[in-house]
């Protein structure tokens, strides 16, 4: 049988092979070196992510730390932290209750629903934010938390219905006086950094509440190095 292309009939017939033919030529496997070069890309990449995100969290430490000593109302600084915690988590719904007597009452939130700030109110055994109060424990939620049976419906709350649920106490001198909650609307794997950064500013806002209560005329007033010499002797350390 004649080949209808002479052309590559006589390619052939001039004594190249496969492997010398552009269409045949084999891909070089990948060298160890270069595998080891993607490796090293990798974990720079992953490394640089890392330290971004730790970046981020101090700068939010910071911030939160600026609002400690501002001349700002209690309001503000709730408020602040609130938009400084939705910035770090990218979550849709953040909401601080705080104690009053036996109860939780919203006091700050990113929702434009202003009507409710004072007026949602929780016992301390009603609803996952209850239960953090109560077992001073963290709750972290991926997906469907309307579904955990210590939740609790409002029904007058657009968060009902949000997936993801993460909830820290407030806490100030040892008690629990409050606590922020981070929901989204979609699931969403918490990271232990979002865990730690939501205990941390827990207890950063717990100090805050504390401080709150004195005006500063009374801050300038007090010696502060008797009130630390008072406590007891400073016992140096071995």
């Amino acid at each position: 049988m004649r080949l209808a292309n002479s052309n590559f009939h006589t390619k052939w017939g001039t004594g190249k092979t496969q492997d010398n033919l552009p269409f045949f030529r084999k891909v070089a496997p990948p060298t160890q070196t270069s595998v080891w070069d993607n490796g090293v890309v990798a974990k720079l990449k992953d490394l640089e992510a890392r330290l971004e995100r730790t970046e981020q969290q101090l700068r939010l430490f910071q911030k939160v730390s600026r609002f400690m000593v501002r001349e700002m109302s209690l309001q503000e600084v709730l408020l602040g932290i609130v938009d400084l915690i939705v910035e770090y988590t990218a979550c849709d719904s953040c909401l601080v209750y705080l104690i009053d007597d036996d109860e939780l009452v919203l006091c700050a939130s990113n929702t434009p629903h202003p009507s409710t700030i004072g007026k949602v109110r929780l016992k301390l055994n009603e609803g996952i934010t209850g239960w953090v109060a109560r077992e001073r424990r963290m709750v972290a939620i991926s997906r469907e938390a309307y579904n955990d049976p210590r939740f609790k419906f409002f029904g007058d709350l657009p968060e009902d219905t949000y997936e993801a649920f993460l909830s820290a106490p407030v806490i100030a001198r040892n008690r629990v006086v409050g606590v922020i909650n981070v929901q989204h609307r979609q699931p969403h794997a918490h990271t232990g950094n979002e865990m730690e950064v939501l205990t941390t500013v827990g207890e950063q806002v717990g100090c805050l509440l504390v401080l709150a209560r004195m005006p500063g005329e009374a801050v300038e007033a007090v010696s502060h190095a008797e009130l630390v010499l008072s406590s007891g002797p400073i016992t140096p350390r071995a």
